[in-house]
């Protein structure tokens, strides 16, 4: 890797496989950066369960083959990995802060004290801190402000979404990696990573969900105003899907999961009745057929009794009734599949679309053109903006004399991110 080339690489570490891009910071660094993707490496993985490490071993031959094939196609070696997290074991809540002010007119230390009292809660004994993210201040009463640094006022509040995750769980996943010789720099929250490439200002701003459907699980995050308002995550999910196949058309689960690439429908009615596909089979079975109209059934019927719960997230959120303008945008493995934006749209009844992405990326744009693409792009656009905001390259931070005055924008930019 020459030296002037600032190489980012992110990982996504699902129930069914690993997907790692490693992209070059590129752009209008610091303000805009941007990421030009190099490479892209996919490689299966068994030893994740729900968003949790269950075989490390495992997980870190499919962390090194994943990250290999990405360097090899992208001409250079990465040191430091940004990795999503997600599963059961996330959550998430707000916390308020008040001060009062020390002078006249508001300070970054206000502000800094206010965050602080924020995040001083109980956070029990096997949780982490994974994001805290101001909501917004209140000044005198005043809501709805997003930096308060040089009003003026002598009461300073916030209120701060913070996120939490398991902290063994974390603790594994940061094992794996540099069991597999990189550094874990970051961890960070896959829908929201996937929020970041896949999801425009004014979606976030009007109110929109992204629903990310991997194998093992679910996530759920909603944003409205610009800021994220909700998150979940449900354990049902692409790998339940798979489950369905070999209980309902008696077939192992490696043949289960090839018939759902090769000729699954999320849709039912987009099947053409008359249509028949073959079954593997073992010597007592015989040669076996079956309509694909019964495969799309039976996915039909799972991808929807997800999607109810999905819904009844969004009430508990209080984004039901279709108080989502922007509508709903699909990631995840499981997205790709034929007919899931139409199942949405029946069982969400508002705009529903696919997310790829697109936003804020240049180079081999086409070779992460897909749903299950999202949260590693996600997390190289993350790792790429945190870079140009003061962070060195694999991920340590730049400590200078002016090391505040270099935090605050990226604080500013966690705070817009989210």
């Amino acid at each position: 890797m020459s030296r002037d080339r600032q190489l980012v690489a992110g990982l996504d570490l699902g129930s069914t496989k690993t997907c790692a891009v490693i992209a070059e910071v590129v752009g209008d660094v610091p303000r805009v950066p941007l990421a030009k993707v190099l490479g892209v490496g996919l490689a299966k993985n068994a030893g994740v369960r729900r968003g949790m490490v269950r075989d490390i071993e495992e997980t870190t031959r499919s962390i090194a083959a994943a990250l290999r094939d990405a360097e090899r196609m992208a001409g250079g070696r990465v040191s430091g990995v940004t990795c999503g997290i997600a599963g059961e074991h996330v959550s998430a809540r707000t916390s308020p802060g008040v001060v009062a002010v020390s002078r006249e007119e508001i300070s970054a230390e206000d502000v800094a004290r206010v965050n602080e009292v924020a995040r001083a809660i109980s956070l029990g004994r096997d949780q982490e801190l994974l994001h805290d993210i101001p909501q917004e201040y209140v000044v005198d009463q005043q809501r709805g402000i997003s930096d308060p640094v040089g009003m003026t006022g002598t009461r300073l509040e916030v209120e701060m979404y913070l996120v939490t995750v398991q902290a063994t769980a974390a603790q594994n996943l940061r094992k794996s990696v540099q069991r597999a010789g990189y550094r874990p720099v970051d961890l960070v929250l896959e829908p929201l990573a996937a929020s970041y490439a896949v999801l425009t200002d004014d979606e976030k701003e009007l109110g929109v969900a992204l629903v990310e459907v991997g194998g093992g699980s679910t996530g759920v995050a909603i944003f409205h105003e610009g800021k994220i308002r909700h998150l979940a995550s449900i354990k049902f999910a692409g790998a339940h899907v798979t489950n369905d196949l070999v209980q309902g058309l008696s077939v192992t689960q490696a043949d289960a999961e090839r018939l759902k690439e090769r000729h699954g429908v999320a849709y039912q009615p987009l099947v053409d009745a008359a249509e028949m596909i073959n079954l593997p089979s073992t010597p007592s079975q015989g040669a076996r057929q079956a309509s694909r109209e019964l495969l799309s059934h039976i996915i039909h019927q799972r991808v929807d009794e997800i999607f109810q719960l999905v819904q009844r997230e969004f009430e508990r959120a209080g984004y039901g009734g279709g108080r989502l303008p922007a509508g709903v945008v699909l990631t995840g493995g499981t997205a790709h599949l034929p007919g899931m934006v139409e199942l949405a749209r029946d069982a969400f009844a508002v705009p529903v679309r696919a997310g790829s992405p697109e936003q804020g990326i240049s180079g081999l744009v086409d070779s992460v053109q897909a749903p299950r693409y999202a949260v590693p792009v996600g997390l190289v656009l993350y790792a790429a903006r945190k870079l140009a905001q003061g962070a060195a390259v694999g991920g340590s931070l730049v400590r200078t004399p002016g090391v505040d005055r270099l935090f605050a924008p990226l604080k500013r930019w966690l705070q817009d991110f989210f």
